[in-house]
C-alpha cells in the first residue's frame, strides 16, 4: 500500500500543477480587469496601479521584457483624441493625429512614476520636440522608441508642431520571467494566499478564522445525515415493498421537492421566532448550531435516502443473498453484515468525495444564521468581488478534491478484499 500511495502521490503532481494553472487562468486571464472588478468604478488610476503592484498584476502574464502601466493607457488616435485634450493640442479628424503646437508642453500621465523604474515610449511621430528631454525630430512619419527613467517620463515638449499618430508607454521588466504566473507561484510556495481587498487582512488568516465555525456546522450535518440516510435505506431494504418502505420513499421525494430556502425560513420562523426553541442568529455556543444542523440534515436526507436505498436494493437481489437465505442466515445478519459491507464501495465514493467540500461550510445556512464560517466569507467575497478570497477558496477546494480521490482508492482496498493496490 505504501508503494501504491507514493506512486499515486507522484501521479498527483501533474494534476496539482494543472489545478494551479487552471486557477491562474480563471482569475488572471479570463477577467478583463481584476483591479477594476475588486475596487469598483470610482477609483483613480493610481489606486488601480497600487492594487496591481500588490498582486503582481502589473507584469506580463507569462514572460516579457515590458509591462503596461496605469499611468498611461495605450491610445491609437485613429479612435479620437482621447485624454489628449488641451488648449495646446489639436486633433485632426481627417489625418487621425494629434499635434502639439510650437512651444507647448503637455503631461499625459495620470500620476507620477517611480524614479527607480525604467520605461519606454513607443509610437509614430513627425515634427520636432522632446519627451522628458529626449529629442524627437523627423520631417516624415517615423516610428520611435525612447527608453527613459521614471522621473523623466512625463513632459512632452514641442518645438515645431510635434505630431503623433499613436503612442504607448511600457514599464521595462528587470527580468523577462518576472510575470504574473511567477508571482502567483511564489505566493503559493510561501503559503501566501493574497490580501483581502475588503477585510484588509491576509486571506490565510481569514481562512484560519473561518474554518472552525464551518466545520462545527458542516461535520455534524455530514455525520448525522450519513447515519440517518443509511439507517432509513437499510429499513427500506429490510421492509422492501411494504408500507414502511413506501412511506419512507414518499417522504424522501417530498423532502427533495421542497426548496432549500423554505427549510431555512420555516425553521427560523416557527422553531426559533414563534416557539423560541432556538436562537435565530449568532455563533456563541453549541445551542446556536442545533437548528442549522437540523435543517441541514433534513434538507439533504431525501436525496441521500433514495441513493442509498437503490444501492441496498441492488445488493439485496444478488446471488450471495439468496445463498445466505438458503443456508438459514437471518435477515438482519444478511442486511447488516453482508449487504452493507458489499454496498460500501459506492457509499465510500459518495462520502469521500463530499469530504473536501466540508471545509467551505454551508453558504446559505451560515449567511442566514450569522455563522462566521468560510461559507459566509465566500458569499461576501463573491458579492464584493474580493478576488483573492474567492481564488483561495476555489484553489483549496480543488486540491482537497484531488487528495480525496487518492483516499477513495485506499479506502476501496480497506473495505473490499477484491480490490488490490498495484
Amino acid at each position: 500500500m505504501l508503494r501504491y500511495s507514493l506512486r499515486r502521490i507522484l501521479q498527483m503532481i501533474p494534476t496539482v500543477i494543472g489545478v494551479i494553472l487552471l486557477t491562474f487562468i480563471l482569475f488572471n486571464i479570463v477577467p478583463n480587469d481584476l483591479a477594476a472588478i475588486a475596487l469598483g468604478k470610482n477609483v483613480t488610476p493610481e489606486m488601480l496601479e497600487a492594487f496591481d503592484e500588490r498582486r503582481g498584476l502589473n507584469r506580463p502574464l507569462f514572460f516579457g521584457r515590458t509591462a503596461s502601466t496605469r499611468a498611461y493607457s495605450d491610445h491609437d488616435f485613429e479612435e479620437g483624441a482621447g485624454r489628449w485634450r488641451d488648449g495646446s493640442i489639436s486633433y485632426d479628424r481627417d489625418q487621425r493625429m494629434i499635434t502639439l503646437k510650437s512651444g507647448s508642453q503637455y503631461n499625459p500621465l495620470s500620476f507620477e512614476l517611480k524614479a527607480t523604474d525604467r520605461y519606454v515610449w513607443r509610437g509614430v511621430s513627425a515634427g520636432s520636440g522632446s519627451i522628458g528631454g529626449y529629442a524627437l525630430s523627423s520631417k516624415e512619419w517615423a516610428s520611435f522608441e525612447i527608453e527613459i527613467a521614471g522621473d523623466e517620463v512625463g513632459l512632452f515638449e514641442s518645438t515645431d508642431q510635434l505630431a503623433f499618430k499613436k503612442i504607448s508607454l511600457r514599464r521595462i521588466q528587470p527580468n523577462r520571467f518576472q510575470s504574473q504566473l511567477s508571482f502567483y507561484l511564489h505566493q503559493l510556495f510561501h503559503g501566501d494566499l493574497g490580501q483581502s481587498s475588503i477585510f484588509k487582512q491576509p486571506v490565510a488568516k481569514l481562512l484560519k478564522d473561518g474554518i472552525g465555525p464551518s466545520l462545527s456546522l458542516s461535520v455534524p450535518i455530514f455525520i448525522v445525515g450519513l447515519i440517518s440516510a443509511l439507517a432509513f435505506s437499510l429499513i427500506c431494504a429490510y421492509f422492501r415493498n411494504q408500507w414502511i418502505d413506501r412511506f419512507i420513499v414518499i417522504t424522501a421525494v417530498a423532502l427533495m421537492s421542497i426548496n432549500y430556502l423554505i427549510y431555512i425560513v420555516a425553521g427560523q420562523y416557527f422553531l426559533a421566532y414563534r416557539m423560541g426553541a432556538f436562537p435565530v442568529w449568532g455563533y456563541e455556543s453549541i445551542r446556536y448550531l442545533i437548528l442549522p444542523v437540523i435543517i441541514g440534515v433534513i434538507s439533504g436526507l431525501g436525496s441521500s435516502v433514495r441513493f442509498y436505498r437503490t444501492i441496498m436494493l441492488d445488493e439485496i437481489y444478488q446471488d450471495y443473498v439468496r445463498t445466505a437465505l438458503a443456508k438459514g442466515v437471518s435477515k438482519p445478519r444478511i442486511l447488516f453484515v453482508h449487504v452493507l459491507r458489499n454496498a460500501l464501495i459506492p457509499i465510500v465514493t459518495n462520502v469521500v468525495i463530499a469530504i473536501p467540500f466540508l471545509y467551505t461550510g454551508n453558504l446559505l445556512l451560515e449567511n442566514f444564521f450569522g455563522i462566521p464560517g468560510l461559507g459566509y466569507l465566500g458569499i461576501n467575497a463573491i458579492l464584493s468581488s474580493d478576488v483573492d478570497v474567492v481564488r483561495a477558496l476555489v484553489l483549496i477546494a480543488a486540491l482537497l478534491f484531488v487528495i480525496a480521490n487518492l483516499l477513495t482508492d485506499l479506502v476501496y482496498a480497506a473495505v473490499d478484499p477484491r480490490v488490490t493496490l498495484k
